[in-house]
């Protein structure tokens, strides 16, 4: 069961998903949120209801300029603005009353799965993290995944798009995706994504769109995780990945695996699956979601 509700985060309004589980409260909860580009409806009801059967309330939040919330800049992904976004999901989960707010988890998928590491390590609140396939190097992750010539395409481009902001106060846009990534600048350059993205949007979240900003792109290759996760020193941490993704790319979510100083830590990998099974096949998602369930009873 879930309904829509609606939050602040510093001033802007965001709607999210809250998904409450069978029986009387107060019940522990999940804060979760999507990669690049997801709304609300984008794959992770399926790990909400997971979590319910569990006993897990769950809140999906659409990011300020994306899906049903407020922002005047639309589809922008700014990754330290989409961090207090969670941390202020945090804040409203708190004052519900059928929330056991000394129980509260985070939970995030690709680009949200390297924020739900960064806020488990910021906020004391946190109680256990489950990162899933995360965006943990962005710069890195932009280099391999457009080559060397892409990639100096890509720089080029959000530098003049920089200095026509600045010019204009106008931002530009590229696409998410493309199947034609070679000749049509795109953020991720991978000809699969599109149809896979486009079947999501027909079957489950309409309000998906398949552009951002072009200064979305320039934050993501300042992104990083490992600054932050030296203090996950006391907080469970669960990170899933799928051996053969290369889209986050396994190697680099293992060094920031190995960098997380808690001893409470778990890596699961998900066999012969890449980056997308985990959203194409429900049978992947499911399990996915089941190993964060059980980390999750077993921490909160």
């Amino acid at each position: 069961m879930s309904e829509i509700v609606h939050f602040t985060s510093e001033d802007v309004e965001l709607e999210a998903l809250f998904f409450r589980p069978d029986g009387p409260g107060p019940h522990p909860v999940i804060v979760m949120a999507g990669g690049w580009c997801y709304v609300k409806e984008l794959v992770q009801p399926r790990y909400a209801r997971v979590f319910a059967e569990a006993g897990f309330a769950s809140l999906i939040f659409d990011y300020r300029g994306f899906g049903g919330s407020a922002g005047e800049v639309r589809q922008h992904l700014d990754p330290q603005g989409q961090i207090q976004d969670y941390r202020n999901a945090i804040s409203f989960v708190e004052t519900l009353d059928d929330i056991d707010a000394q129980r509260i988890g985070v939970w995030g998928i690709s680009y949200s799965g390297g924020h739900s590491l960064i806020v488990g390590a910021l906020d004391s609140r946190v109680r256990a993290v489950a990162s899933v396939v995360p965006v943990v190097d962005g710069l890195e992750t932009m280099r391999r995944a457009h080559g060397t010539m892409g990639f100096r395409r890509l720089r080029q481009a959000t530098l003049e798009s920089r200095r026509k902001l600045y010019a204009t106060g106008e931002h530009d846009y590229m696409k998410h995706s493309s199947t034609t990534p070679e000749s049509e600048l795109c953020t991720w350059p991978f000809p699969g994504s599109p149809p896979l993205f486009q079947m999501l949007k027909e079957t489950e979240a309409p309000a998906y769109e398949n552009r951002n900003t072009v200064a979305s792109a320039e934050l993501l290759m300042e992104y990083a995780v490992e600054p932050h996760i030296r203090q996950l020193v006391d907080t469970p941490t669960l990170m899933v990945l799928a051996d053969n993704d290369d889209f986050t790319w396994s190697d680099l979510e293992t060094r920031a695996y190995q960098a997380i100083p808690t001893p409470d830590k778990r890596l699961h990998v998900v066999a012969d699956t890449d980056h997308h099974q985990l959203y194409r096949d429900p049978e992947k998602t499911r399990q996915a979601a089941t190993v964060c369930s059980d980390w999750f009873l077993r921490h909160l």
